[in-house]
């Protein structure tokens, strides 16, 4: 065959395929209209190692034969050429509207309908109020939204203690409400939306990304965001079918019955671990009062478990959940009238955030794992991070910085994310690690009665998913000091080689640190005068090491 000059990939929904590079002959050539592509689609090799069949190579064909010529496209049908295509509209709206306000020209492809759930989602008003900060929702909206909040808020572990805190996810959010108020907002803006399509392929462009809907439809835009979730089939072929490295599963349900329900708990364990045939977990607990009702409340039970056969499945974990919901809260199950049942599977890999492994493709939300791998569900992780993401990728649109290494930079590397597999890692119970079944609250105890003592600067950002350089040294210092004997143990249940990793990115942390406050300053003022590209680099950067170290916690505070 003739000299690689084109490259494609396709996937369908659920079925991820892979595609080797197709190759332009002369036959194809007064078909095909678009400029070639610039790089491999294929990193590292990948497609070296994959066969195509014949069935396989006709639905490239097609994909690549009835695509519309681009310039056609263009000047024909330009309300169906877009600066961004969402993809992905549960979280990708806040996204897709915090873009089409910058003057960008937005759509969402939804397969589902856009609509919130009856389930709340539990976050501080200090983070929603990010959304305003941003101009995508007013203050009258939040009102409008928050259908309960409560006072104060518990962490406690197994008789030991408890720790009381405010403000902290005390607010209840109606994501019905909300999404409903994003969509009139996103459609004001000019933005435009495709409900009920499904996603069928996308082909990389050195000018465009091509995207075919299921029924045919064609969309052509300059960058495709991918905010498809944990499972989106995009991630799914980047990472291969690799395991996560862990995940957190998660049953609950919001009930009626409550009679004392104006407080939450943000992590409580009431018991030790727990052995289940040849493995080990340790379950916590999250409750929050709903706003349907007086007495009605949500709790959640979940743990972190590795990605390896024998671990439970859902069913296992409800049928746990209905016998040791009555000791946790303290009402037998006959009392209380179930409302929902509420269930979740959030996996999470160490590699995260995913860089761009493709041109012109970008995932933010779930999608990229930049979420904290001890937390489950990513609005929380959104809304803080929503306005460096809205920023950089309208950088990166206007200025044409939309190949794999222009939008890396804007899913980072961040030594405080990495920082937290620790803590996921000491949360996990296993049967080999050889600890006592008491190890793991007795470490959580240990670690916030420090984080008490050292003040709500310590304490806050820890339980709102942000690591920070100088309250992690300060924690981990106090709590040696005070409990050296719980060392061995640590060192059972983490592993030497975790430990050593992790140090590497505590150092980091370090670094990162010293550069924002240090470096930041001195650079700054000087980009003004640099190229549109090195701006944009620069900009990237400082951003990195702001949230890479935590330090965009105290600008919103």
């Amino acid at each position: 065959m003739d000299k690689l000059t084109r490259g494609g990939w396709i996937f369908r929904s659920f079925d991820v395929r892979f595609f080797k590079p197709w190759r332009k002959s002369s036959a194809m050539a007064s078909f095909i209209s678009c400029h070639p592509l610039r790089r491999d689609l294929f990193p590292n090799g990948a497609s070296k190692s994959l066969s195509m069949g014949n069935e396989d190579q006709l639905l490239l064909l097609h994909s690549l034969l009835f695509l519309p010529e681009l310039s056609n496209a263009d000047e024909g049908n330009s309300k169906r050429m877009f600066h961004a295509v969402v993809c992905g509209g549960t979280l990708g709206i806040f996204i897709a509207t915090a873009l089409v306000s910058k003057g960008l020209n937005v759509c969402i492809v939804e397969r589902n309908q856009i609509k919130g759930r009856e389930q709340e989602w539990n976050i501080s008003r200090k983070e929603l109020m990010e959304l305003t900060r941003i101009g995508i929702l007013s203050e009258a909206d939040i009102e409008q939204i928050s259908t309960s909040k409560f006072n104060p808020n518990r962490c406690g572990f197994e008789r030991k203690g408890e720790f009381w805190v405010e403000d902290i996810l005390n607010l209840g959010v109606s994501p019905a409400k909300l999404l409903e108020i994003m969509k009139k907002r996103f459609v004001s803006l000019g933005g435009i939306m495709f409900e009920g399509k499904s996603l069928s392929s996308i082909c990389i462009y050195d000018d465009a990304a091509i995207l075919k809907m299921d029924d045919g439809d064609i969309l052509s835009s300059r960058l495709v965001v991918d905010s498809m979730g944990n499972f989106s089939p995009i991630v799914k072929q980047i990472r291969s079918g690799r395991k996560p490295d862990g995940v957190c599963l998660v049953v609950g349900s919001c009930c009626r019955g409550f009679p004392n329900n104006s407080s939450s708990d943000i992590i409580f364990s009431n018991f030790s671990s727990k052995k289940f045939e040849d493995k080990e977990f340790q379950y916590f607990w999250e409750a929050f009062p709903a706003g349907s009702g007086p007495t009605d409340r949500t709790t959640y039970m979940f743990t972190y478990v590795e990605a390896k056969p024998g671990a439970p499945m859902l069913e296992d974990l409800l049928n746990d959940y209905w016998d040791l919901l009555p000791n946790y809260q303290g009402l037998a199950i006959d009392k209380l009238e179930v409302l929902r049942v509420v269930f979740g599977i959030f996996p999470t890999f160490r590699d995260s955030p995913l860089p761009a492994a493709f041109d012109r493709i970008l995932q933010v939300g779930d999608a990229s794992g930049i979420q904290s791998p001890v937390s489950f569900g990513g609005f929380g992780s959104m809304t803080r991070h929503l306005q460096r993401l809205s920023s950089g990728i309208y950088e990166a649109i206007t200025g044409d910085f939309v190949d794999r290494h222009g939008l890396s930079l804007l899913n980072p590397y961040m030594p405080n994310l990495s920082a937290t597999w620790l803590f996921q890692r000491a949360m996990s119970a296993r049967l080999e690690a050889d600890v006592p079944p008491t190890f793991i609250n007795e470490l959580l105890y240990y670690n916030f009665q420090a984080m008490e003592k050292l003040g709500h600067s310590v304490l806050r950002p820890f339980l709102q998913d942000v690591i920070q350089f100088g309250p992690l040294a300060k924690t981990l210092g106090l709590v040696m000091i005070s409990h050296p004997e719980i060392l061995p143990s640590v060192f059972k249940q983490v592993g030497f080689v975790v430990i050593l990793d992790w140090f590497r990115h505590f150092v980091l942390l370090g670094s990162y640190t010293f550069l924002s406050i240090y470096f930041d300053p001195l650079i700054r003022p000087w980009i003004g005068l640099l190229s549109e590209e090195k701006k944009y680099f620069w900009r990237r950067r400082l951003e990195a090491w702001k949230y890479g170290s935590g330090l965009d916690y105290n600008s919103y505070e």
